[in-house]
């Protein structure tokens, strides 16, 4: 074989390759957005049991309404996610552990799709546990993939308006609540504008798994006149994760400029 034949060999094989990577790749961006079309999961805290090489993890955060972990138990397996997501630039967002293979690191109702190809010996008890009321496992068993969704409690009420519902009598039919005991989780940004403005968070209500606020992210300081920047904000409700965020007009202009 002359010099000619060789390089185009080597050209044919770098084809090759190139199209059977971007051809298994977008495969798996399929299987991602089939699992959350099946699934209905519009974005929150989505866990990848048995994440391998990390690609289907990685694919299932198809945009930025959603925070993906994957987890294994192999720790090569996982350093090798890692670097897949670090080359995608995606790693934060998307990232990846290793766990013991029983026990899912995350307190009760906290996430919002669990994905398993295999849940190996984690109980279908730890993966209710760990899932958000609403929240789905999508798990493979038999051959098929099968939903299992966490069912909402009738004792959790929803605060619609800013006095609880439309009748305005701010009383919650919420039989769960209670004294806070503990932050369940923290959302940026996390100083107010300034002392001399009302709060920050200017309204808060609360309805199917979502927390919606007002916001004025605004700049800091001390002089009144700094211009309003307020902002409709959802974040999912067990875990902070953030959703969508709308600019407002003129939201309480006689705090300042308005925007």
């Amino acid at each position: 074989m002359n010099a000619v034949h060789r390089h185009a060999a080597i050209i044919n094989f770098i084809l090759l390759v190139s199209c059977t990577l971007s051809l298994a790749s977008a495969q798996t961006e399929m299987q991602a957005n089939q699992i959350l079309n099946t699934t209905g999961i519009k974005g929150g805290l989505v866990v990848h049991l048995g994440c391998g090489d990390g690609q289907l993890t990685a694919a299932l955060r198809i945009n930025e309404r959603y925070i993906v972990h994957g987890l294994d138990t192999n720790v090569e397996k996982v350093q090798k996610a890692r670097k897949h997501a670090e080359a995608l630039g995606m790693y934060g967002p998307v990232s990846y552990d290793f766990f013991d293979g029983r026990h899912l690191p995350y307190v009760d109702d906290m996430v919002n799709l669990i994905v398993a190809e295999n849940l190996g010996n984690v109980s279908t008890t730890e993966v209710m546990r760990v899932l958000c009321y609403e929240g789905v496992a999508y798990v493979k068993k038999d051959g098929k993939w099968r939903r299992t969704d966490k069912p909402r409690p009738a004792n959790i009420d929803e605060w619609t308006h800013f006095l609880h519902d439309s009748g305005g009598n701010a009383v919650a039919q919420d039989e769960q609540v209670g004294p806070p005991k503990r932050l369940r989780w923290v959302a940026e940004p996390r100083w107010f504008r300034s002392h001399e403005f009302p709060s920050s968070v200017n309204a808060v209500v609360t309805a199917g798994g979502r927390i919606f606020t007002i916001f004025d992210e605004g700049p800091t300081g001390v002089y009144r006149k700094l211009p309003q920047d307020c902002k409709l904000i959802a974040r999912d409700a067990f875990n902070g994760t953030l959703l969508w965020k709308v600019p407002m007009r003129r939201w309480q202009p006689e705090f300042g400029t308005g925007t």
